[in-house]
């Protein structure tokens, strides 16, 4: 089975280390560097604090067991207790340290994700997968925080550990230290063969994990699609199909790490027997003491704990590289739409409106708008007719500057919109779609969305207006009701008037309507109208519609038809004309007499 839509598969991973993505990294950690430099120093003194048990061992056999000296033992245990407690300390404080840093840091880096993402246009959202971008902010900033506490400082202790081993059992006896290190060249064959395999599951585990996301969070939406369609089995199996391929690749890794660290234990153990040899038999010679022998055999079991945890280190960079790699490229990722250097203000609009000679293609050259000339009034009301993929949807769109156009410009009081600042030339536009979006939470939260200026009374005064305000009486706690997600709580045509009361709040000077009253009763729609004179009132409005009967008051008509504007004028007059509005208008009369008829 092979599954298409969810983006192509991602690029193979870089380098294990890529000093650039550290430094960008490194960027989001000077903010705690006097933390780290910390954790580091605390770390270093508990490595050091651990090489200190063996040779108390050492000491406490060769001078104080083998000579009876109770008293002296005694004073060994203390200070083997008092290194134990001082590691312990240390450790705490370290461990504490960096993971109160990696917490900070993966809430800076979400914030930097989340704030990068609302600036992007959405010709970007168009081409990638809702599950892959929440897999940036959530599974890869989690790979980040493991190389933050567990990674990168952590080895510098690995590293000290395995220095101060070595220079102990040199300094001890270099002869039996050179002995227990035979097996190294074996460890470091292995660590090669282990690492290559991991990487390459560890891209492919990434990998299915973005699928697994986009897959859920696309079909979970869509349930509704599923259910009525009785796809459901068909849906389980792509699921399925997802999560054991996900599954076979996690298992292969589980196969590498069950391979790779018992056989760095089978070797930890032939060394611990090449020292009992040796060792043993440097003893009944004389040159070694049994006090050195046990150190040697304490030293070489921890030699290999480091080994271990440095290849599991390995896996943490590289799995952090791998996400860095991506976060930095959604973060590189340039809005389609660019601010202007010296933006130009509009001190007080009026609503005027006018497009010169727009060309707007989705892709290439494949022209949705063909040289696109409009004029609209401050305060006219503007409706846009046309059949499916005409253009109406692409042409407010552009207006709003969801997309850039590649030719022509658009203007608004005789000021390109390409002058404007984005945010604030949008506040002066309320947009009203035919699926309304709603989020979890309460009606007021929906209708202010954030803005602290919209109060609860001018909340209700637009719920009146629109007349909205009998359904949410009705509801427990008024305008205090939470919704679902996506309003799932409501009706259609409860989300439709909640819509309008939300324009209605933020006041606009100008009004878009996108098939707004398509997905509402008759009498719903007749409540809408009559709230949209008001509405409308003194702001300049563009409508489109299928429903030809909701625009016949409109000061102009529109008719786009391939990317043009074809025909303009006023009902009567487009009806006069005979041309592509009359034939629309038939049809549709002719399906309304039918469906009556059926009726």
């Amino acid at each position: 089975m092979k599954l298409e839509g969810y983006g192509p598969e991602e690029e193979s991973l870089g380098k294990v280390y890529d000093s650039r993505l550290i430094k960008r990294l490194g960027e989001y950690l000077k903010p705690y560097r006097l933390h780290i430099l910390l954790a580091i120093i605390l770390l270093i003194l508990a490595s050091l604090a651990q090489l200190a048990g063996p040779y108390l061992t050492k000491i406490a056999i060769d001078n104080h067991i083998k000579n009876k000296d109770i008293p002296g033992l005694f004073g060994i245990v203390l200070l083997f207790i008092a290194a134990l407690f001082l590691h312990f300390i240390l450790q705490y404080f370290q461990i504490y340290i960096m993971q109160w840093v990696g917490q900070k840091t993966m809430y800076d880096l979400r914030m930097k994700i989340y704030a990068h993402i609302q600036h992007l246009g959405l010709a970007f959202f168009d081409k990638n997968p809702v599950g892959r971008l929440v897999t940036r902010a959530t599974s890869d900033v989690q790979a980040l925080n493991e190389l933050f506490t567990s990674g990168v400082v952590s080895i510098f202790g690995d590293i000290i550990t395995l220095i101060g081993i070595f220079a102990v059992m040199f300094y001890l006896n270099w002869k039996l230290a050179l002995i227990s290190m035979i097996v190294l060249p074996l460890i470091f064959m292995s660590s090669i063969i282990f690492r290559i395999k991991v990487r390459k599951s560890f891209r492919a585990i990434r990998t299915r994990v973005a699928k697994l996301n986009a897959f859920l969070q696309e079909h979970i939406t869509g349930m509704w699609v599923v259910q009525s369609f009785a796809a459901e089995k068909n849906t389980f199996d792509k699921f399925a199909f997802i999560n054991r391929d996900l599954r076979n690749h996690h298992l292969k890794a589980v196969f590498y790490f069950a391979t790779f660290f018992p056989v760095v234990e089978i070797l930890g153990a032939v060394s611990l027997a090449l020292i009992i040899w040796y060792g043993g038999g440097q003893i009944i010679k004389g040159t070694l003491t049994f006090g050195a022998l046990v150190a040697f055999i304490q030293y070489a079991d921890r030699f290999f704990y480091p080994i271990r945890d440095l290849s599991e280190k390995y896996n943490i960079l590289q799995q952090a590289m791998a996400s860095s790699e991506r976060i930095f490229r959604l973060l590189d990722e340039r809005p389609d739409i660019k601010e202007p250097d010296m933006p130009r203000t509009v001190d007080r609009v009026l609503g005027g409106i006018r497009f010169e000679n727009v060309h707007f293609a989705y892709k290439d050259e494949d022209w949705v708008l063909k040289d696109v000339n409009l004029n609209i009034k401050p305060g006219e009301r503007i409706a846009i007719v046309g059949a499916t993929g005409s253009g109406k949807t692409s042409l407010v769109s552009l207006l709003l500057r969801f997309y850039e156009f590649q030719k022509g410009d658009i203007y608004l009081d005789g000021v390109s919109i390409k002058e404007i600042n984005i945010k604030s030339y949008r506040q002066d536009f309320a947009l009203v779609l035919q699926d309304i979006f709603m989020f979890s939470g309460d009606i007021a939260r929906n209708i202010r969305l954030g803005e602290k200026s919209i109060t609860d009374e001018r909340i209700i005064q637009s719920l009146k207006t629109v007349g909205a305000d009998g359904f949410v009486k009705k509801l427990d706690e008024g305008i205090n009701f939470i919704l679902m997600e996506r309003g799932a709580n409501l009706s259609v045509g409860q989300r439709q008037l909640l819509a309008f009361a939300r324009a209605l709040a933020y006041d606009p000077k100008i009004l878009i309507l996108d098939e707004a009253t398509s997905s509402v009763d008759t009498k719903t729609e007749i409540l809408i109208q009559k709230a949209l004179e008001k509405l409308l009132s003194g702001r300049t409005s563009i409508v489109i519609a299928h429903r030809l009967s909701t625009i016949k008051s409109s000061d102009r008509i529109i008719v786009m038809h391939k990317g043009s504007i074809k025909e303009e004028g006023t009902h009567s007059d487009l009806l006069a004309l005979g041309g592509i509005y009359r034939r629309l208008y038939q049809l549709q009369y002719k399906d309304q007499e039918i469906a009556g008829k059926v009726a």
